[in-house]
């Protein structure tokens, strides 16, 4: 039987369909509704030996940066592993935070490297702490892997948290790597990791943010010299993203400011049921709940994976076991998609958590 390397992801693909899911986190999907002039723009024509032009100067204009800071990939995951791509040789070591997105470890192994992880901890608040990150650096280090909002708890980390891992990885030479696919849900207070410093690339895509995953359009920022490693890195996997996807992103790029208020709309209005709900739960303890995820945890520390197998059997609903993420007590609730249904999963919860007693 084959290893999965990505747990989690084996099963979220392989997992049987529930009537309401709680578990897969991407904003509630546009139609070509949503896109005016999607219908007519479709070409398959087109070139893009370092992005498709128009959308890599879109991507860079939304977020204050030149051309050359921008490299285009599939998806946010492709982002990933491109930029490991670019810095990571086999026998190297990958720092990647825990709990986290599996794929990231993944990627990294993938690749031939080692990795080592640093602890992201409910009682700091899932902090992004610079001197954890310190301590499992070594010599052999070449990346640095974290999430921002952080998967699975939608901790935010703070500019100077990033300014400080910035600084430590210039000085150490490794190179510090931000998912940011939940980051565009949180307002412009938190600017792109690249941002702040050289020595760090962020990742994003369409994906989370926007409801746009059927696009795959990713893309990674960074110094021009990690960019051209990225590009170079993407000769060897993919080459380039299929052109009709690229002209529909240019279009979701120049109505972003109308996409992001739908997101907003959608989240809002989610993000408040779910405070709801924890608060009525003595059995239950979250952080604050943010982008579209929520990380609770059972307060006498049973595992959740029987609750999260008894919800989706009873009642149709998903949730993501914490042990997926190496911590059982807790399950992800993700909150991105329409908000009758969230209610009724809610309920569908409440229901189960009476019935555990």
């Amino acid at each position: 039987m084959t290893r999965s390397r990505a747990p989690y992801m084996e099963w979220a693909k392989h997992r049987p369909k529930p009537r309401i899911d709680l578990a897969g986190s991407n904003l509630l999907a546009c139609s070509l509704d949503d896109l005016p002039g999607a219908r007519d723009a479709v070409d398959l024509a087109g070139e893009s030996p370092n992005g498709f032009p128009p959308l890599v100067a879109a991507i860079g204009s939304r977020y204050g940066v030149q051309t050359d800071n921008v490299a285009t990939a599939v998806g946010c995951s492709g982002a990933n592993f491109l930029a490991l791509a670019a810095f990571v040789d086999a026998g190297d070591e990958v720092v990647v935070e825990a709990p986290g997105y599996d794929p990231l470890v993944a990627a990294a192994e993938m690749l031939g490297a080692r990795v080592v992880r640093f602890e992201r901890r409910f009682e700091d608040g899932w902090r992004l702490d610079p001197a954890r990150i310190d301590r499992a650096v070594t010599p052999k280090t070449r990346a640095v892997v974290f999430s921002s909002p952080h998967n699975p708890s939608g901790a935010v980390a703070g500019v100077e948290e990033l300014r400080e891992i910035g600084r430590r990885a210039e000085r150490a030479g490794w190179i510090g790597i931000a998912d940011e696919v939940y980051l565009d849900l949180v307002g412009d207070a938190h600017p792109p990791a690249a941002t702040l410093s050289p020595a760090l690339v962020s990742t994003n895509s369409l994906t989370k943010a926007y409801g746009l995953a059927s696009l795959r359009c990713g893309w990674a920022l960074g110094s021009p010299d990690a960019v051209e490693r990225i590009r170079r890195a993407r000769d060897v996997v993919d080459v380039w993203s299929p052109i009709p996807s690229d002209r529909l992103s240019v279009l979701a790029f120049r109505d972003l400011d109308r996409l992001a208020a739908r997101a907003r709309r959608i989240v809002d209005a989610n993000s408040r049921l779910v405070r709801a709900f924890l608060e009525r739960r003595p059995e239950l303890e979250c952080l604050p709940p943010a982008a579209t995820i929520a990380f609770p945890r059972f307060v006498d520390g049973r595992d959740s994976a029987p609750f999260a197998e008894r919800l989706l059997r009873d009642h149709g609903v998903a949730v993501v076991p914490g042990a997926f993420f190496d911590l059982p007590a807790h399950f992800r609730i993700a909150f991105g998609g329409a908000t009758a249904a969230l209610e009724e999963g809610l309920r569908a919860i409440e229901k189960s958590l009476g019935a555990e007693g």
